[in-house]
């Protein structure tokens, strides 16, 4: 599969129409990896028609089903929303719009979000496109079997913890979660708040950074969206130069050993371009997991209150207001998420907010001020994505301390609000597996930028190339 700037030179030259492509990519979609809930070919063609001449034009993109757009049905993988279908488009749907881009269809995903394989959800488990038997990682894990498997050239997740770095890593992409508020949130639906943001999953960084330029920027109707210049993501072809990069001890304990040697091969690439590296502490690495739980399940028990059965999707008729309510709820929402808004509602209360919620937003301080600190001597961070290759399904799918694992290496980037990237690290075995890069805030043409080095280096170049031609 060729980049969205090598299409668009084929488009030019009339070596293929965008409809070959669209036609090309909607043969692809292989219901056995249930990677799509809504497919909208019918809006792909309508867009297709369009007068539009930007750089997406023709490129067929899939969509996290937590994003709207408008008149198709977005479901966030649950029952409580059934039949809801939005009356307005996600501010990164209008914009890819107007550059052109098509999309093929809703992913599926974990309910809302709410977990790391994409098996929690009310219309399925996705598989992994390189081995059926295995998860393709969550909550994204729709979008990133889409692109892996071809019936997209890139797509859109939402990572809170992780969820967009996860399934990149399982599935051999690269994807890229943005600085908090590089991203419009307006028209994503919420998990937690402070934590969620839009993120972008794609064969290779020039096309994570094409469409990165299109999406990012201010947003009047998302408060959170910063201000800051919009840079030419997709232009990558200078090398880094001058930079040094910490090696975090924390991170690489408790991992599989494969993962270990992966990310190594990476760091000696790297470190032959004349890149120096540094090994670094962060000691409050331990405090992720249960910080960002704290964290994450209360903003989703308040977020998640709007769906009572009363104003759109499920509603299950009770005895009075009340029972509707409950029935609706418990009906529409399945375990996983029940489970969350239960230990949040919690955790928000008046006898445990100060134990639980406050003890965790002062560590999730402390986590933020000790990569500010760490940022002071490096300029990026080097960790695994993920500490094991994607793994069985129903492994863990009853075991969500288990499922939290691989969060450690992924959710100190949301609760610091800065980017984070993973990018292919060659394989284990027949899976995939892949390596982070953390970077200050607004960095995201740095990071892009030494993972385009190492696609360009790596000791794996065949794998890296078979990933991209699909």
């Amino acid at each position: 599969m060729k980049t969205i700037l090598e299409y668009q030179e084929q488009f030019k030259k009339e070596e293929i129409t965008p409809l070959d492509l669209l036609e090309k990519s909607l043969k692809k979609i292989d219901p056995s990896l249930n990677a799509y809930i809504t497919v909208t070919e019918e809006l792909a063609r309508k867009g297709l028609k369009k007068d539009t001449k930007g750089i997406l034009k023709g490129i067929p993109i899939a969509i996290k089903d937590n994003i709207n757009i408008k008149g198709i049905p977005t479901t966030c993988a649950s029952n409580v929303l059934k039949g809801f279908i939005p009356p307005f488009s996600a501010t990164v749907i209008e914009r890819i719009q107007r550059s052109g881009g098509i999309f093929t269809g809703k992913t599926n995903l974990d309910e809302f979000g709410m977990g790391s394989s994409t098996e929690r959800s009310y219309y399925g488990p996705t598989k992994n496109p390189y081995d059926l038997t295995k998860v393709p990682g969550g909550s994204s894990g729709g979008s990133a079997a889409a692109v892996a498997s071809g019936s997209a050239v890139i797509s859109l997740g939402s990572d809170t913890g992780g969820s967009v770095r996860q399934p990149a890593s399982y599935c051999g992409l690269v994807g890229l979660k943005p600085t908090y508020g590089r991203v419009s949130r307006y028209g994503l639906v919420a998990f937690g708040s402070s934590l969620d943001q839009i993120g972008i999953i794609g064969r290779n960084a020039e096309d994570v950074g094409v469409l990165l330029e299109i999406i990012a920027g201010y947003d009047p109707k998302d408060s959170t969206s910063s201000q800051s210049k919009v840079e030419d993501y997709g232009n990558l072809n200078e090398t880094p130069k001058n930079i040094k990069i910490g090696i975090p001890e924390e991170y690489f304990k408790q991992i599989d050993t494969e993962v270990h040697s992966r990310v190594m091969e990476i760091k000696k690439a790297i470190e032959k371009e004349g890149i120096s590296f540094k090994p670094v502490s962060l000691p409050t690495t331990g405090y992720i997991i249960p910080t960002y739980q704290v964290i994450s399940y209360a903003e989703a028990s308040s977020n998640l209150a709007r769906y009572d059965g009363v104003r759109y999707g499920l509603r299950k008729d009770g005895e009075d207001f009340h029972d509707t309510i409950r029935k609706s709820r418990n009906e529409g929402f399945l375990p996983e998420v029940k489970r969350r808004i239960l230990i949040g509602s919690f955790v928000l209360s008046s006898e445990a907010i100060a134990e639980y919620y406050e003890r965790a937003d002062l560590i999730r301080r402390l986590i933020t001020q000790e990569f500010n600190d760490v940022f002071k001597e490096v300029d990026y961070l080097l960790t695994p994505a993920t500490p094991t290759p994607a793994f069985p399904i129903g492994e863990r799918t009853d075991d969500p301390i288990r499922m939290h694992v691989p969060d450690r290496m992924t959710a100190g980037a949301n609760l610091a609000g800065i980017p984070a990237v993973a990018a292919p690290a060659g394989m284990i075995g027949k899976l995939p597996i892949g390596y982070q890069l953390i970077g200050k805030p607004f960095d995201e043409k740095g990071l892009l930028s030494i993972v385009r080095l190492v696609e360009k280096i790596a000791p794996f170049q065949g794998f890296i190339k078979e990933a991209q031609d699909g």
